[in-house]
């Protein structure tokens, strides 16, 4: 187990951050904590990585207490946090020898050649990092925290400021990484979460109100409801579609195309196809569509 969370809360003042959360996150998984602007995701990231004390509870870190063995947790973690704090006079090779000599680590110009080289920034390595754009800055803030070869990776809005290409690049790094590490991020994009996490833990108003795989997580959510969109050939009804078992309702998108909705657990698309043939009507498209992550975060913390 990389980590384990148990009945941490934290207070800031009477404002209660998080709120007796309880979670695991499994050696090698790649875990999406997310949540709205404010739901403790950063509170509990900057715990996790011995950066704030919690008010109450427990946490360790491969094996380590958070608490009693602080040390042992950050040489085991490597943290981006959300706001990447750099010494942007410094120049990028420079920047990240000093982080090396933290960890006191050996081959220190082979270790850095290799994060230049990892993250992309062969074509910046030259440059003062107050000369680089925001997603070349993201960059030097992913080698600095790959750099010691930490277990456990804790990015915070980790591809904040990427451009697309760069956004696909830092994606797939995360993915390569999480084959060997365990990895924690926080994002608001849900399309990145959908295409790098195995698992995903929703967090509101400090309490955790989901917590599992992915595509499990979209299915439970989607599977008392429906939308299909249907084009007949000929017109129809709203009365008449809502004579098929389990429609709600239904919306004329245009001429004799309609968008379903139906709150049931069974598949309604053959009741669509049998409706179609006592009506004399003939199905010329027919799709269902499929919850999107997005929709169950927007369930989950409205």
């Amino acid at each position: 187990m990389s980590i384990k969370v148990n009945s941490i809360t934290k207070l800031y003042g009477t404002q209660r951050a998080l709120d007796n959360v309880s979670f695991e996150v499994n050696t090698g998984e790649i875990v999406g904590f997310l949540g709205p602007n404010g739901a403790g995701k950063s509170t509990m990231m900057k715990i996790l990585t011995c950066f704030i004390p919690q008010t109450s509870g427990t946490a360790t870190v491969c094996g380590y207490d958070i608490t009693e063995q602080s040390l042992e947790v950050r040489k085991n973690v490597g943290y981006l946090p959300e706001h990447n704090p750099l010494y942007t006079e410094m120049y990028i090779k420079e920047y990240l020898e000093f982080i090396a000599g933290l960890h006191h680590l050996k081959n220190v110009k082979q270790r850095i050649a290799e994060m230049i080289e990892m993250t992309g920034l062969q074509l910046e390595q030259k440059k003062k990092i107050g000369a680089l754009s925001k997603g070349y800055r993201q960059r030097v803030g992913l080698a600095q925290a790959l750099i010691h070869d930490p277990k456990v990776l804790i990015l915070d809005e980790p591809t904040t400021g990427l451009d697309p290409n760069q956004l696909s690049e830092i994606r797939h790094l995360i993915k390569e990484i999480g084959k060997q590490k365990t990895v924690m991020l926080s994002t608001h994009i849900m399309q990145e979460v959908e295409a790098v996490c195995d698992r995903v833990i929703i967090v509101n108003k400090g309490q955790i109100v989901a917590n599992d795989i992915t595509s499990v997580l979209q299915n439970s959510q989607s599977q008392n409801r429906q939308m299909i969109t249907v084009e007949f050939d000929k017109a129809t009804t709203l009365a008449a579609l809502k004579t098929i078992v389990g429609v709600a309702g239904a919306a004329q998108i245009k001429d004799n195309c309609w968008q379903i909705e139906a709150n049931t657990d069974k598949d309604i698309r053959t009741d669509i196809f049998q409706f179609a043939v006592q009506n004399a009507l003939a199905v010329l498209t027919l799709h269902k569509e499929e919850q999107k992550l997005e929709d169950v975060f927007k369930e989950l913390t409205k």
